[in-house]
């Protein structure tokens, strides 16, 4: 075995697109979206399309990878030569995720894992999995890329506004969300993690329109006069209005050091509903 190789891995729910996957080496487990009928991985069994396609019909479970599929990732990553792993994993106030995988790792006694929490959830905790894969690239040792990501935890936000706030109540994932005057008002709030890793209200907008444009406003003056960040627009079924976003967002893209888009995950799908919108920054500037 080589000595000191480290691997990144993570969830599918920390929204890594694939090609990014792929350029960092970085290893994912995915959660399973469950129906009466039948269970799909995430992302590979099931695109976040036919999720939305379906929710008319059914809105079905999420739960975590099984302990064998963990195993068996683990296992594989070994295989591949490594000895270390640092899995930056979603929000353990949202997701079982985390726990799990400790508890799968702990039984592989003879490699060094680490498990963050990233308290956030999308690419809001994906944003960790790339720093820290780019901490490998810089031939950083195990302790000091821990160090680092952890330090860099509270860096790294993602803000959503959503259509409706019916499948976050319907799945109980609504956190510290006060969202249930919003369909009768157009209230359309602004959520996001806070330092607990728990979906909360950070703005309550009135309209789609203001909701959006309030998005753009908050990720902006995050990442105003900022030299090094990361950047993302999400969104769930709503390529329109995210190609809105990009247009706006367009010259913070220019100057990002790394900028991504696309849909969210199924699993996160099931929970927001259509018509998701979010973006992304992850500030790297000391």
């Amino acid at each position: 075995m080589v000595e000191n190789k480290i691997a990144i891995l993570t969830d599918s729910c920390s929204d890594v697109p694939r090609n990014l996957l792929e350029k960092f080496h970085i290893y994912e487990m995915a959660l399973t979206i469950n129906y009466k009928d039948k269970s799909y991985r995430d992302r590979i069994d099931i695109t976040p399309e036919e999720v939305y396609e379906n929710l008319q019909n059914e809105i079905p479970h999420t739960s975590l990878p099984t302990v064998g599929e963990m195993h068996e990732t683990v296992e594989k990553i070994i295989a591949d030569g490594y000895n270390q792993i640092i899995i930056p994993v979603i929000s353990s106030g949202l997701s079982g995720t985390c726990k799990a995988i400790e508890m799968v790792c702990g039984e592989f006694k003879y490699i060094k894992t680490k498990v963050i929490d990233t308290k956030n959830i999308a690419l809001g905790s994906g944003f960790l999995s790339i720093y820290a894969a780019q901490l490998v690239e810089k031939n950083l040792n195990f302790e000091d890329i821990i160090k680092k990501v952890e330090s860099k935890i509270e860096d790294s936000s993602i803000y959503y506004s959503l259509q409706t706030l019916h499948y976050l109540v319907k799945g109980g994932r609504l956190g510290r969300v006060e969202g249930m005057i919003g369909s009768v008002l157009q209230i359309k709030p602004i959520i996001s993690c806070d330092k607990d890793g728990i979906y909360y209200t950070v703005e309550k907008v009135r309209g789609r329109r203001q909701s959006i444009n309030k998005l753009i406003e908050i990720v902006q003056d995050k990442i105003k006069g900022k030299k090094n960040y990361y950047l993302a627009i999400c969104h769930g079924y709503a390529q329109e209005e995210a190609n809105r976003i990009r247009e706006i967002m367009q010259p913070y893209i220019d100057n990002a050091s790394i900028y991504m888009e696309g849909q969210i995950s199924p699993a996160l799908g099931v929970h927001t509903g259509p018509g998701l919108v979010g973006i992304g920054c992850f500030n790297l500037d000391d």
